[in-house]
């Protein structure tokens, strides 16, 4: 979720991909989606740009967020076009280059039944198996997509005496993470609303 605090600029915008190129000469632009979920690009009404870098002499200028209208939106391959209501030609679809794409959370299309956007698993907390009891593993920090399904970059943790999570480093500071694959037949329950994931993982402190 985003962290803007600019008055008109939701609260809930989520960063889905960025801008490569321009694509054609009428000012269509070209998007590499972060993830293979791009519906949410393809179906939103507006999206949310911020500029990558600020130029000398406008610093903070640039980098607060700016709405764009999306005139027209459809997949092409594993990236997604568009026509921004911003970049009526190739000269100013070319300057939006490098700019990620922000899309309020609230917008997105009804995921279908156990069907998950890869935002909502960030931040769940993973429960593995341990002698057939739930054991907590650690917290999603990570989506990947591995071409054939998703799997989970969770970062191990113990719960402290207040119940917070607290994250195992290795020697240089580094969090100590688990690939885990987001399939059935390891992870068999989510709960959404309460950030839980439940699977048989082997638990390996």
């Amino acid at each position: 979720m985003s962290n803007f605090q600019d008055a008109g600029v939701p609260d809930d915008l989520v960063e889905l991909g960025w801008i490569v190129s321009a694509y054609g000469v009428k000012g269509w632009v070209k998007i590499q989606p972060h993830s293979a979920q791009s519906e949410a690009l393809v179906s939103a009404g507006k999206w949310w740009l911020k500029a990558s870098a600020t130029p000398l002499g406008k610093a903070g200028a640039l980098l607060r967020p700016f709405p764009a209208k999306v005139i027209a939106a459809r997949h092409h391959g594993a990236s997604v076009v568009a026509q921004l209501d911003i970049s009526p030609g190739r000269d100013q679809a070319e300057k939006l280059k490098g700019h990620s794409v922000w899309v309020p959370r609230a917008s997105f299309p009804a995921a279908d039944e156990d069907e998950y956007y890869w935002v909502d698993l960030i931040g769940c907390r993973l429960y593995g198996e341990q002698d057939g009891l739930p054991v907590l593993i650690g917290q999603v920090a990570e989506v990947i997509d591995n071409g054939a399904h998703a799997v989970l970059r969770v970062a191990q943790g113990r719960l402290n005496e207040q119940g917070e999570l607290d994250l195992l480093r290795d020697a240089k500071g580094r969090t100590i993470d688990v690939l885990v694959p987001f399939v059935n037949a390891h992870v068999h329950t989510v709960d959404i609303a309460n950030k839980r994931l439940d699977s048989n993982w082997p638990v390996e402190f």
